[in-house]
């Protein structure tokens, strides 16, 4: 009786085709908000001939959206446990769409950039809600693994299709265009959501803290800005304070956390400590990722000599078999031990960075069966953690939960392109000769830039051994994250039962 009772309200957890239809309406902002970090990348020229912007106005109109999201993210989490996550996704699609439309029409840099804050902001409500609104949607775990695979896999397409989008749209229209591309499908979800969508919040959320907005903020912000100036840049004395400050006021913020009941990050969430080791595998996971972007393109331009648009078109092909691999993942990891999944997910991403360690001047089949290989292991990690973080957190702090872990993705890809591109930088460096440009010593493009073959080629030379060098750091780290998963998830997850196995079938 007892078993027959638990079946029928098991079953009763199941999402049903109105669920599985939301969540395809769900993924519409996971993939603009994903893809306006790459959107400008062809854009720029345009814009500067039009708006005429400064170098430091140029790089704000890059980094602002990128700032506002990373920053705003914990405390959009927390605001979508208290007012509701569809209330919040509402708002956030409304600002989207409006800041898409100043953005497409900008007279001037400032303006630009103060739409690309608001979509940041935007960006910033998308991200948790919609996450948050997943795990309420899907009460079973198995459903709610698929439904997190997948959104995975289009998370990591929605960044490679924004640039090749954005090369297809300025080859018929202006620069705006890119992004008039958001309205109409921010205008189906502002339609569609209150139809499909059920609301979901947090029955006893507390007050609202609004003090550890700015320390929220002071704590994410200076990090991942000093971080990624440093890797553009080099590392200095003033990126070094920049990146102290915000981890003093990080401290700050954990401290008055840790001491309020009515916590924007609840102590709840860190209970099991899956949810932590989830964050932390994630952002490894990331680190990997972004950090060989860091040379991959550049790679493909500069080494290969390809244009833009074709570096673009192939550094798609990748994505093709990311879109299967994170379902595939788990759909094994429901009928097997997850933590060996995970642990296979980040040996294969390091065997992928392995095959990038083998690629020569001319090696473009190589590199591109590298980074597919990587890929798939980075999202296999990537969906999997997700999914544990999110189960393992109460339903009511759902979007709090979610914008930790994408808080997490925020550092770890800072810190992965700082790190591995300062190991290719500085073997790059080392291996040019004293006697070529100051340019050229920094970087391959400085090279090329020069127009002296004999240059170009030792360039290219030392660009290929650093990436191998960074290849190889990558793919050491990746087996450490293995190692880690081991550790940290081995008496945490199991395998499915019988019975779970014979609801889903």
């Amino acid at each position: 009786m007892t078993n027959a009772t638990s079946t029928t309200a098991a079953r009763g957890d199941l999402a049903g085709r109105r669920e599985w239809t939301a969540f395809v309406v769900l993924l519409l902002p996971l993939l603009l908000v994903s893809m306006d970090v790459s959107v400008l990348f062809f854009a720029i020229p345009s814009i500067d001939r039009d708006l005429a912007p400064s170098a430091t106005q140029q790089l704000w109109i890059f980094d602002v959206y990128a700032f506002a999201l990373a920053g705003l993210l914990i405390t959009m989490g927390s605001l979508g446990d208290r007012i509701g996550r569809r209330r919040l996704l509402l708002l956030g699609a409304f600002a989207f769409s409006a800041a898409s439309v100043v953005a497409a029409y900008s007279t001037s840099p400032e303006m630009l950039i103060a739409a690309r804050a608001v979509l940041g902001i935007g960006g910033a409500t998308l991200m948790p809600s919609t996450m948050g609104l997943v795990r309420s949607m899907f009460r079973d775990e198995r459903q709610r693994g698929r439904a997190i695979g997948i959104w995975s896999g289009a998370m990591a397409g929605g960044i490679a299709l924004g640039s090749v989008l954005s090369g297809v749209m300025l080859e018929h229209f202006w620069w705006g265009s890119v992004f008039l591309i958001n309205v109409p499908a921010m205008v189906l979800l502002l339609v569609l959501v209150p139809v499909l969508v059920p609301e979901s919040k947090d029955p006893n959320p507390g007050r609202f803290d609004f003090l550890s907005v700015p320390l929220s903020m002071g704590a994410v912000l200076p990090v991942v800005y000093g971080v990624k100036e440093s890797a553009a840049h080099g590392f200095d004395v003033p990126r070094g304070l920049v990146i102290a400050a915000g981890l003093l006021v990080g401290w700050l913020f954990v401290r008055r956390q840790r001491g309020r009941g009515d916590a924007m990050i609840s102590r709840e969430l860190f209970r099991d400590r899956g949810f932590a080791a989830g964050i932390g595998l994630n952002a490894l996971a990331t680190f990997a990722m972004m950090g060989s972007s860091f040379f991959t393109t550049q790679y493909l331009q500069s080494v290969l000599g390809m244009g833009t648009m074709e570096a673009a078109l192939w550094s798609l092909a990748p994505s093709l078999a990311v879109g299967a691999a994170a379902p595939t993942a788990t759909a094994i990891a429901q009928r097997t031990d997850r933590t060996r999944v995970i642990c296979a997910g980040f040996v294969i991403a390091a065997a992928g960075l392995s095959v990038l360690a083998l690629t020569g001047t001319d090696s473009l089949w190589l590199l591109l069966g590298g980074c597919a290989v990587m890929s798939c292991g980075i999202v296999t990690v990537m969906a999997l953690v997700s999914d544990l973080a999110l189960s393992t957190a109460p339903p009511a702090r759902a979007s709090s939960a979610a914008s930790l872990l994408e808080t997490g993705q925020e550092f770890g890809g800072a810190m992965g392109m700082a790190l591995l591109g300062a190991v290719a930088t500085a073997v790059y460096t080392a291996q040019m000769p004293d006697s070529a440009p100051e340019a050229a010593r920094k970087t391959l493009p400085g090279a090329v830039a020069t127009g002296d073959d004999s240059l170009i080629s030792v360039g290219r030379e030392a660009f290929v051994h650093s990436m191998q060098y960074a290849s190889v750091a990558g793919a050491a780290l990746l087996l450490v994250g293995a190692v880690l998963a081991v550790t940290l998830l081995r008496r945490r997850t199991a395998p499915a039962s019988r019975d779970e196995l014979a609801l889903t079938s």
